[in-house]
């Protein structure tokens, strides 16, 4: 699990020396219109090390490691030698798919500002998701242990509704695409997984 575990040291270093350095956060955080006017591309990526504050780390922190470190011992299984390269791609590319929405919306808006790691941690769920489709998941707000299929279902779906309604100043577009890409991936990745998830879930005989 050292990939997962040193991706979390990082974005907790990374937060907390910017929760203390406001200058270092604007330089990094993802502000859309000087990445489309100032060309500067490295924000697709740094603003997912980055958290508004304690809660917002703590939360993606702790459900990035709750999955992470299951994907990660699966793709080290399935892949071998290759499994941090696509380890890593699936995080990093959750970072950048999921704010590319965002950034065709609000390239002109010099007030848009996202930070955090929800995006790539949508991918990790929804990578264990397609891996095993029947695990229970349970978070504070969920009482009960769900499957992890049916869970996935309605967070699509929420996160779907909210990206078009909400205004909460939550990254739904992030969320939604963070799993789109994540399932897509795996499944590029490993094709049979995709047919092993429809035996599972009862869609296949």
């Amino acid at each position: 699990m050292e990939v997962t575990y040193g991706i979390i040291l990082f974005t907790v270093v990374a937060s907390i020396v910017c929760f203390n350095n406001d200058e270092l956060f604007n330089q990094l955080k993802f502000n859309a219109f000087d990445v489309h006017h100032s060309k500067q591309w490295y924000r697709f990526f740094s603003y997912g090390f980055l958290h508004a504050n304690w809660v917002h780390l703590l939360i993606n922190m702790v459900v990035f490691y709750s999955f992470g470190a299951l994907v990660e011992h699966y793709f080290k299984v399935f892949f071998h030698e290759k499994y941090i390269l696509y380890y890593l791609l699936l995080y990093l590319g959750g970072l950048l798919l999921s704010i590319i929405p965002a950034f065709g919306k609000h390239k002109n808006d010099v007030l848009y500002n996202a930070v955090g790691a929800s995006g790539a941690v949508s991918s990790v769920i929804f990578a264990s998701i397609i891996i095993l489709p029947k695990a229970p998941i349970s978070f504070f707000f969920i009482p009960v242990e769900i499957p992890a299929w049916l869970f996935g279902i309605l967070y699509i779906i929420y996160e779907f509704y909210m990206s078009r309604k909400a205004k909460d100043n939550i990254g739904h577009d992030a969320h939604f695409w963070g799993a789109v890409y994540g399932v897509i991936f795996t499944i590029v990745l490993k094709p049979s997984l995709a047919t092993g998830f429809l035996h599972q879930i009862g869609f296949l005989p």
